[in-house]
């Protein structure tokens, strides 16, 4: 791979994990349209691993208390302090981990296509759209509760579909369950560090069984410039949602929608 390659795919994938917009359809979709050879499945890792290393550095506070709770909570059989948060974490990644075994093939073949992004990237923008400007906006991601977790989780599964995004569509549900933007994203944000690991170990596993070559420099790279890229992107986001709301994202969504019906209808 060629060194501008590796940067911006890099960004991309750094810029928008975290962003309702997809980071599965612009890794898919950045290649086809730049006429680059697809960056193969290590790339793809190592990107991802650059991303989880940002959302577990910048939570870290969080995560340390979180842990500590969950601890103190099985040893103690009640909810201690964030426990309850440990918890709705693990219990909410557990259906789109299903999924994705479940369904893998046919995500990996039959809705990798151009014309499946464009329509989810439309459709679950114009929801993402409603859900923000009818959502009541009133709790923290504190107060989420046992039907919570399964509504987000849920929607989190949904996700497995490329162009729906998995930050857009499990914000999408937090804000109709009434969390505010804030707490929908950072739960959002959580929530992305089991099934990042989860992705990253399965396709780890393949990647080692495929004995596919590896080119260490452009891995290292790789999760350097997304960590870094998507450190940042979360610093940013969390800063300026409040006050810019999800808006300028369904725009962009429709906006790449459009081009890609335009492209490839």
């Amino acid at each position: 791979m060629e060194l501008i390659q590796i940067v911006l795919l890099a960004l991309v994938q750094g810029l928008t994990e975290f962003l309702p917009i997809s980071s599965s359809a612009h890794l898919i979709l950045f290649p086809v349209l730049s006429g680059w050879a697809d960056q193969g499945l290590a790339f793809d890792v190592a990107v991802h691993v650059g991303t989880l290393v940002a959302v577990v550095g910048y939570f870290r506070h969080e995560l340390r208390v979180m842990v500590r709770d969950w601890l103190a909570s099985i040893r103690q059989r009640r909810r201690v302090g964030d426990s309850n948060l440990m918890w709705a974490v693990g219990f909410g990644t557990i259906p789109a981990g299903l999924g994705g075994l479940l369904f893998n093939d046919i995500i990996e073949t039959v809705l990798r296509s151009p014309l499946v992004i464009a329509a989810t990237t439309v459709i679950f923008g114009l929801l993402l759209w409603w859900a923000d400007a009818q959502g009541k906006r009133e709790r923290s991601e504190h107060t989420i509760g046992w039907r919570d977790v399964l509504v987000i989780g849920l929607a989190q599964a949904l996700a497995l579909i490329p162009g729906t995004s998995r930050s857009g569509i499990t914000m999408t549900a937090g804000l109709m369950l009434g969390l505010s933007r804030a707490g929908a994203a950072r739960f959002s944000f959580l929530l992305s560090i089991p099934i990042i690991l989860l992705a990253g170990g399965y396709n780890g596993v393949k990647l080692a069984q495929s004995g596919q070559a590896v080119e260490w420099a452009a891995l290292g790279l790789g999760v350097l410039f997304s960590a870094l890229s998507a450190y940042l992107c979360i610093h940013l986001f969390l800063k300026a949602l409040e006050r810019i709301g999800m808006l300028p994202f369904v725009i962009y969504r429709l906006l790449l929608g459009t081009v890609l019906f335009w492209i490839y209808l």
